[in-house]
């Protein structure tokens, strides 16, 4: 790619960071809007929301967002440190010492807009020059960095954990324990199995437990209910606005009333609820599940690590969730079909990276204007056009990888729920690592091994040639990933305009029969947003040697979502769960193999440079690297896995004496009953308008 390519997809895409920014400013705090961009505040007085995002203290996002929010945040704190130093180091020295390298042409700057951004990378230096010492250097000074900054983070964070369960009221998933794998014998029903086990083994501590029932069909009956109660409300609030009833015309002519029609269906399906409801009450509708409920923290933990039984297959035991938490319609499968399904998700999952393999392929192929010329010969004559060309190769190939990605999040999801997790949020944690995954294979790799030349899967045949290989593809894609990051800009100024809510929004207000409910704020998606943004770490970690062009790119995106991020997280997005910062093990594991993958590459780059020497001591870098993962692994990951026996009794001792105790007890009784189980309100109430049949939960 030439500069002046590059410099069109900078201008294009800070121009509509610009016009994005501009169109929230002005829709913000305009009423028939206030329900897409601040439904958690609607009514707080309106301020500039740059400054107020940047005024807001750590404290202020815990108590907006949960520990998971603080962790959010402290990723571009993070990566803002991060790559500030790395864009010094890149920017004021590497860049150039690689412009200066005369390796590839010399310079010319009366035609520097026409020239490659090959001429700031590591290409231009000469080979064997003295001048890669820099380079050898800077990578030991970002890793030093780096690494630093990830054990101040791993150590912050998980103190802030600690502090998290030390200062927190009794929480029922504290005191809960889901067991699995129930044994039933002859004609006894699960209740009274657990109660039986976990009074003759738990005595001392055991309180009560709530057995899981099949409610699968009484779901989809509430799902109508919910469905026609929205629809009701809608077509009561145009009569209300309207304030004519339906009209037949001559008599013969026209709707019926719509309005009675609905409420008829509507008592119809409660009726269906309530009987289907006594139904699953009976022990034929039981799942061999239940949530067992302690007296104690302590006794709960006991419950989770040590085995229930001889044989390990039943009385098994996992962390329960909060109540608001689980997620219900999974506990109607049984162990088969779990295990069968943990088999298609991992075909699935290889499928779809196959898939998208075929797209990184034909999306880098329109970075080459011969390949695409080749393709397309009767668009030859509107690619000679220079703007048209620099659009194609330098603007399109990234837009469109951003949007076809976009879908990905929801597939990893789907396979995730499919897998059998019992919480949205274990669903998410564990679609956030196959989107990290998914990410780090299918965008980075799958772009790097398809550039130039299709089929370098054979790059894993010989381990020893893996540097060399690296080192030759990865820069070879520098120009399209350095559009890709630009093209990020854009992108995560479109979560300030809520495109599609705003779409939808207006929609709604167009056609008020389909009118939505904005009552309840959206949730943070972060299983999407964390791997996407430890991509852009990995691009600027692995690019830092190659061709250090991309940091201030890549330092800009994160100080564009720094700000952005925390604006949406006081006044967009309610968490529905809190982990108690359990994603950042991830981040820490995804940067680990960036600062890897790095050194893997700048072997690879000092070997194809001719400096031997600097390759061979480069060598100890990754292998401490990874003795510093393994560190903090053993120091800080047990902390974000469990709670320690120290912990426990000592928050058990506080409390035991606090009379609010009891009254605690007595709700964590029913704390884990099924929402879809809980008595349904009337539908209509003296003033004619619709209620929901369930309280949230």
């Amino acid at each position: 790619m030439i500069l002046s390519a590059l410099a069109t997809s900078v201008g294009i895409n800070l121009g509509l960071t610009v016009l994005l920014a501009a169109v929230y400013t002005l829709l913000r705090r305009r009423p028939p809007y206030v329900a897409v961009y601040s439904p958690r505040r609607p009514y707080a007085p309106p301020e500039p929301w740059l400054p107020a995002a940047w005024r807001r203290t750590e404290e202020d996002v815990h108590a907006a967002a949960g520990l998971d929010g603080v962790v959010f945040v402290r990723i571009f704190v993070f990566s803002i440190r991060v790559f500030t130093a790395a864009a010094v180091m890149g920017v004021g020295v590497l860049m150039p010492v690689n412009f200066l390298g005369d390796q590839l042409r010399q310079i010319d700057f009366s035609d520097l807009p026409n020239k490659s951004v090959d001429l700031f990378s590591v290409s231009n230096v000469q080979d064997g020059s003295n001048k890669l010492w820099l380079h050898f250097s800077a990578a030991y000074t970002i890793t030093g960095i780096t690494c630093y900054l990830l054990y101040y983070e791993y150590k912050y964070l998980s103190g802030k954990r600690l502090e998290y369960f030390t200062t927190s009221k009794p929480l029922p998933q504290h005191f809960t324990v889901l067991v699995r794998a129930i044994p039933v014998t002859g004609d006894g029903s699960v209740s009274d199995a657990v109660d039986k086990f976990f009074k003759e083994y738990h005595s001392s501590t055991y309180l009560s437990h709530t057995v899981v029932h099949q409610t699968g069909k009484l779901r989809r009956l509430l799902n109508d209910s919910e469905n026609i109660c929205t629809k009701l409300a809608n077509l009561k609030s145009v009569r209300h606005t309207s304030g004519d009833p339906p009209r037949r015309f001559l008599g013969i002519f026209g709707r019926n009333d719509i309005v009675g029609k609905y409420q008829k269906r509507l008592e119809d399906l409660e009726e269906n609820v309530r009987m289907e409801q006594s139904d699953a009450t009976r022990s034929r509708q039981e799942v061999a599940a239940a949530f067992v409920s302690f007296r104690s923290r302590y006794g709960a933990a006991n419950a989770i690590y040590i085995r229930q039984s001889d044989n390990p297959t039943v009385w098994q035991t996992e962390h329960a969730p909060d109540p608001h938490d689980v997620y219900w319609p999974f506990f109607s499968t049984s162990f088969m079909e779990r295990w069968i399904s943990k088999f298609i998700v991992f075909v699935a999952s290889i499928l779809l990276i196959l898939v998208f393999l075929l797209v990184s392929a034909f999306v880098q192929g329109l970075t080459y204007m011969e390949q695409l010329e080749q393709w397309l010969p009767f668009l030859k004559n509107i690619l000679e056009i220079a703007v048209v060309s620099q659009l194609v190769t330098g603007y399109l190939p990234s837009v469109i990888l951003h949007f076809v990605s976009s879908y990905v999040p929801s597939i990893m999801k789907l396979f995730s729920t499919m897998q059998g997790f019992i919480s949205v949020s274990g669903i998410e944690r564990s679609a956030c690592n196959k989107m990290l995954r998914f990410t780090i294979w299918s965008v980075f790799f799958a772009n790097v091994l398809t550039g130039s030349v299709l089929g370098q899967l054979e790059i894993f045949y010989d381990p020893k040639e893996i540097p060399k290989r690296l080192a030759v593809l990865v820069p070879a894609q520098a120009s399209f990933f350095i559009t890709y990051v630009v093209t990020s800009w854009t992108s995560v100024a479109s979560e300030l305009t809520q495109t599609a809510a705003l779409l939808y929004h207006l929609w709604g207000s167009c056609a008020k029969c389909c009118k939505r409910d904005d009552s309840k704020p959206p949730s943070m998606h972060y299983h999407s947003e964390i791997p996407r943004v430890l991509l852009f770490a990995l691009l600027g970690l692995t690019y830092f040697i190659i061709s250090p062009l991309i940091l201030p790119f890549v330092l800009i995106y994160f100080c564009l979502g720094y700000f952005i991020y925390r604006n949406q997280l006081f006044n967009v997005y309610s968490p529905k769960y809190d982990t108690g910062g359990r994603f950042w093990p991830i981040v820490h594991n995804g940067t680990i193999f960036s600062l890897v993958l790095m050194h893997i590459i700048a072997i690879g780059v000092f070997t194809l440079k001719k400096l031997p020497l600097a390759s061979s001591l480069l060598v100890p870098l990754p292998v401490l690297t990874l003795l510093f993962n393994e560190y903090c692994r053993n120091r800080f990951l047990p902390i974000f896995e469990a709670y320690s026996t120290e912990s426990l009794i000592k928050k058990d001792r506080e409390e035991q004496s606090k009379p609010e105790m009891a009254e605690f007890f007595s709700n964590l009784v029913t704390a884990y009953s099924d929402p879809a189980m809980k008595p349904i309100q009337r539908s209509l109430n003296s003033d004619d308008r619709t209620t929901p049949l369930l309280s949230s939960a």
